[in-house]
């Protein structure tokens, strides 16, 4: 698949562990599962909350080539960040190898000047060959690497094998609406641009030009919505559909905390065996997850499938 024309929704998916640390294969299946069902239209493994720096290299493969295995024809795309290039360079051809559509690529928090930045992409390119499509991951929240439109455009038109923003700046509007005004006046090819942020404004960065979402919230089902109804131009059902579902959205958005939301909400939604997260990891208090609870039940409300998080 040419992943520059790469539109819906691509789940970020997690790690499932077991209470023990040992990855949940079996829960991967499930996952998968679940996502075909509610209409993703790929997938994106070992990202920023898949946990992967608690993974060895030989349980990335593994994850990875799980996802790969179930999601068939559908594209795959895998975080192979790392601190050097020998590293991401290895992950890269070996998940490319096992059928990966793309790897995903996030700045090191040293970079700080638009050279630095065009310079390491055009690096990390090198490294992983110009046969290896990859994504940009502008997550200036947690990188603390800002990336502006220009640098973007840069980014874009200095590497062939860039075929995908993921677009996870806050504010950010802004800068989607700046990358699609680059590509009408012929300053930047097209490339596909996926939302992170746990969904938090994917309602406007649909109306912006966003293609779509590339996230972890704990109801892609809801992601896939939106998305699908927001491309049909049913903005207000689009609209309602989202704000159902933003309280709990934005607990789940908490800084260090979210993580430990999320899978605590897929494991009651039979998702996870286990909301455990690998050492060093945290989990929510119990008041934390009576207020999760509570919202569930406001949730369901207005939309059903909040009813298979009961217990």
């Amino acid at each position: 698949m040419n992943l520059t024309q790469a539109r819906g929704v691509y789940p970020i998916a997690p790690t499932p562990f077991g209470d023990d640390g040992a990855i949940d294969f079996g829960s991967i299946d499930r996952l998968c599962e679940f996502y075909l069902q509610a209409g993703a239209t790929g997938v994106t493994v070992l990202g920023q909350l898949g946990e992967a720096p608690k993974l060895d290299a030989a349980e990335s493969i593994a994850v990875a080539s799980r996802f790969i295995d179930r999601f068939g024809e559908l594209p795959v795309i895998v975080g192979v960040s790392a601190p050097g290039f020998a590293a991401m360079r290895a992950l890269a051809h070996e998940a490319m190898a096992k059928g990966a559509a793309g790897v995903m690529i996030a700045p090191p928090n040293t970079l700080r000047t638009d050279d630095q930045i065009v310079t390491y992409y055009a690096q990390a390119a090198q490294a992983i060959g110009p046969d290896v499509p990859f994504v940009i991951q502008d997550y200036p929240l947690t990188f603390t690497v800002q990336m502006t439109p220009g640098v973007i455009r840069r980014i874009v038109t200095d590497n062939a094998s860039c075929v995908m923003l993921k677009h996870e700046d806050w504010p950010g509007l802004d800068k989607i609406s700046a990358l699609r005004g680059f590509e009408r006046d012929g300053s930047m090819r097209h490339v596909s641009i996926l939302c992170g942020n746990g969904g938090l404004f994917l309602d406007f960065e649909m109306e912006r030009g966003a293609d779509g979402a590339m996230t972890g919230y704990a109801f892609a089902d809801m992601l896939c919505d939106v998305v699908r109804l927001s491309a049909a131009g049913q903005r207000d059902a689009a609209h309602a559909m989202f704000d159902a579902h933003l309280p709990l959205l934005r607990y789940e958005q908490q800084p260090g905390v979210g993580l430990a939301v999320r899978k605590y909400v897929m494991h009651r939604r039979g998702l996870l065996s286990s909301p455990a997260q690998r050492k060093p990891g945290g989990a929510i208090s119990p008041t934390a997850k009576a207020e999760v609870d509570y919202l569930l039940l406001r949730l369901a409300r207005h939309d059903p499938r909040a009813h298979l998080a009961q217990g």
